[in-house]
């Protein structure tokens, strides 16, 4: 892993993914840049979020990592992986025969990740949402780009 890679926002990302699943219905970002203690996120949105859901966004990550969900990692065969998570972005070099390596953060989340996470979502600290912008055309389609901080 890069010199600056921080296990703690990994983990914050896959919460922050599964909170907005659960919140709006949408997928999975679709890019991510994770620096120590801060990071962006890339959603498939049509529009900004209001104030109250940005609040509802940040408080939702907090309680998931507060309840100390652990995070775990194990490997499958592709027919069971594809049964769990959507597969459709792994990388092409990731052939038929090879096992496809799984993170569950307690049952708030589970995907294909290849990523170093924090043993529990309690190791994280807190989360703050610090913006969040709606850009029309950003390449990708209308998207959401959510910058967010993690405090130990």
């Amino acid at each position: 892993m890069a010199k600056d890679y921080d296990p703690h926002m990994h983990t914050a990302e896959h919460v922050l993914n599964q909170t907005m699943i659960r919140l709006f219905g949408c997928g999975r970002c679709y890019t991510s840049h994770l620096n120590p203690g801060k990071g962006r996120c890339d959603f498939s949105f049509d529009r900004d979020l209001t104030a109250e859901e940005a609040v509802a966004v940040e408080a939702t990550v907090n309680e998931v990592l507060a309840q100390n969900f652990p995070v775990q990692e194990r490997e499958l065969p592709r027919r069971e992986a594809e049964k769990l998570v959507n597969l459709s972005k792994l990388p092409a070099s990731v052939g038929p025969e090879t096992p496809i390596r799984i993170v569950t953060v307690g049952e708030y989340d589970v995907c294909a990740c290849s990523g170093e996470h924090a043993a529990a979502t309690g190791e994280v600290g807190s989360f703050h949402l610090a913006s969040h912008d709606f850009v029309p055309d950003a390449g990708k389609g209308p998207t959401l780009r959510l910058r967010f901080k993690v405090e130990k």
